[in-house]
C-alpha cells in the first residue's frame, strides 16, 4: 500500500535534500509536487488542500528556512501532518470498557470483505485480548452467507451462533445477545447484510439493527481498492447510521492509498484495523504515526517487532539458539527460518515495513527476491533426505539433479540456496565465536570477511 505515493514524496524530498540551503520557491515547487502526488493517489481534493496549506504555513517559517538541516525541518511537518491526516498519534482502538458482552457491529456493501474481516476481529480478540467472542451473521439475504461465517469461526476457533431457518435479523441479534449474557461472552461480534450499493432497505435495516442491540462499536468494512467511492460510502453510514471507526480492506492491493488519506477527515472518524491480505490473520491495528512512517520510507519497525513476537514459535526459537551456542546449524534450521518468515507476510510484508527500502527496491527487484523464491526453496530442502539435510556435504552432482527433479527446481536453485545456506553457517560461527562480549567491541564488521579482526 502507498507506494506510488511513498515514491514520489521521496523522490520530492531527495530533490530538497540536494539543495543545502532552501527558498520560498523551492518550498512551494516541492509542495507543488506533493499536492500532485496526492491527487494521483486518490486522496479526496479537498483533504489535499487543507493538508499542503497547513504544510506550507509551517515550512515557509524562518525557523525552517534558516536551520541547519531545512530539507529534514520539511520532512519532519509533513510527516506530522500526515499523522494528522490519518487519525493523530493516539491509536484508536476497539473500545471494550462496557457491561459484557460488548457488541460490536459490521456494516458495509456486498463484496467489501465484511464476513472476513469479522472472523478476523474475532481471532484478533481471542489471541491478543484473551476476550470470549461470539460471531453472529444477520444475512439472511446472500445465499451461504451464515454458513460461510460459521466455517470461518471454526477456522478461528471462536463460537458461531447456531442457525436457525426463516429467522429474522432482529430475532438473531436479539437471541445472540441472550445467550451471550447467559453464556458469559465478552464480545458479540454482528455481521450485518450488506448490499451491492447503499439503497434505503439497506440503511433501515442496519439502523433496526443498532436500536435493537445499542452496540459499542459500530465498524464499517470498507474496500480501499474502490478508492473515492469506498470514501463516499463512508460518508453515508456515518451520517445515515452513525459510526464509531472504520476497518479498511484489501489494501495490500491498494498501491496508491487515497482511501486511507482521506477516509478520517472527510467522515470524522477513525480508521481502527486494516487488513493486509487473504489469511485470517491479515488483520492489523491501524496507527497513524506507524502508517506515515510506511509513506516517507521511514518504516515500521515496531509492527515489525510486534508481528515476529506473535509468529515466532518461542520454543522454537529457543531450541535455535542452544544449537548455534554448540556451533550447529543445518538445513532443517534454515527451513524453519524460511516457515517463519512466510508466517509474518513473507518478503513483501517484512520489507515494506524497513526504514530505507525504497532506496534499495530497484536493487531488491534485480535479484528477484519473493515470496515464489521463499516457496521454491522450501520445497529443496522438503526434497532431501535428512541425512543431506544434517550433513549438506553429502550433496554431490547426481544428488543435486534428483532434488533438483523432485521439487520442480533446477540444479543452479540448489547451488546457490547451498551457498545462502554456508554463508549463514559462517556468519553464525563467528558470532558464536566472538560471544557478547566481541559483537559489542567489534560491532557488525566482526561478521565481514576481513572485519573485526577475521581473514586478516
Amino acid at each position: 500500500m502507498f507506494e506510488s505515493l511513498s515514491n514520489r514524496l521521496n523522490d520530492v524530498f531527495d530533490r530538497l535534500r540536494r539543495h543545502g540551503a532552501l527558498s520560498e520557491d523551492d518550498v512551494n515547487a516541492a509542495l507543488r509536487e506533493i499536492r500532485i502526488a496526492l491527487l494521483e493517489a486518490d486522496v479526496a481534493l479537498p483533504v489535499v488542500k487543507d493538508f499542503v496549506n497547513g504544510v506550507r504555513e509551517k515550512a515557509l517559517g524562518q525557523e525552517v528556512l534558516r536551520s541547519v538541516t531545512p530539507a529534514q525541518m520539511v520532512v519532519k511537518i509533513v510527516h506530522d501532518h500526515l499523522v494528522e491526516m490519518l487519525g493523530g498519534a493516539s491509536a484508536d482502538g476497539l473500545d471494550l470498557n462496557a457491561v459484557p458482552p460488548v457488541v460490536v457491529m459490521m456494516v458495509g456493501l456486498q463484496g467489501s470483505g465484511k464476513t472476513t474481516t469479522s472472523a478476523k476481529l474475532a481471532r484478533l480478540l481471542r489471541l491478543r485480548e484473551r476476550k470470549k467472542v461470539l460471531l453472529v451473521s444477520l444475512d439472511v439475504q446472500r445465499p451461504a452467507a451464515q454458513e460461510q461465517l460459521a466455517v470461518l469461526a471454526r477456522q478461528v476457533e471462536v463460537a458461531c451462533l447456531p442457525i436457525r431457518a426463516g429467522e429474522r435479523p432482529i430475532a438473531i441479534a436479539q437471541r445472540a445477545l441472550d445467550v451471550g449474557r447467559r453464556e458469559g461472552y465478552d464480545v458479540v461480534i454482528l455481521d450485518t447484510a450488506g448490499r451491492l450499493h447503499i439503497d434505503e432497505p439497506l440503511m433501515l435495516e442496519v439502523a433496526a439493527v443498532r436500536d435493537a442491540t445499542h452496540p459499542t462499536e459500530s465498524l464499517l468494512v470498507a474496500d480501499a481498492m474502490t478508492g473515492q467511492d469506498s470514501v463516499n460510502v463512508a460518508r453515508s453510514f456515518a451520517e445515515r447510521v452513525g459510526l464509531t471507526g472504520i476497518v479498511l480492506t484489501r489494501v495490500d492491493g491498494d498501491a496508491r492509498g487515497g482511501a486511507a488519506l482521506s477516509m478520517r477527515a472527510v467522515t470524522g472518524r477513525p480508521i481502527k484495523f486494516m487488513g493486509t491480505g487473504e489469511k485470517l490473520d491479515a488483520l492489523e491495528p491501524f496507527h497513524a504515526e506507524r502508517v506515515a512512517g510506511r509513506i516517507l520510507g521511514m518504516g515500521d519497525v515496531v509492527s515489525l517487532v510486534e508481528k515476529a513476537a506473535e509468529t515466532i514459535d518461542r520454543e522454537e526459537a529457543e531450541e535455535l539458539a542452544k544449537k548455534l551456542q554448540k556451533g550447529g546449524f543445518d538445513l532443517d534450521d534454515l527451513a524453519s527460518q524460511l516457515k517463519q518468515l512466510r508466517k509474518m507476510g513473507g518478503m513483501g510484508g517484512v520489507m515494506g515495513m524497513l526504514p530505507g527500502i525504497n532506496k534499495i527496491k530497484k536493487q531488491l527487484d534485480g535479484a528477484k527476491i519473493d515470496d515464489g523464491m521463499i516457496k521454491r526453496q522450501e520445497a529443496i530442502i522438503s526434497s532431501m533426505t535428512k541425512s543431506e539435510r544434517k550433513n549438506p556435504k553429502l550433496l554431490n552432482a547426481s544428488r543435486r539433479r534428483r532434488i533438483a527433479t523432485g521439487s520442480g527446481t533446477s540444479v543452479p536453485e540448489i547451488n546457490r540456496l547451498l551457498k545462502q545456506f554456508q554463508d549463514m553457517a559462517s556468519m553464525m560461527k563467528k558470532m558464536n565465536k566472538l560471544g557478547k562480549k566481541g559483537l559489542m567491541r567489534h560491532g557488525i564488521s566482526g561478521l565481514l570477511p576481513g572485519g573485526g579482526g577475521f581473514g586478516r
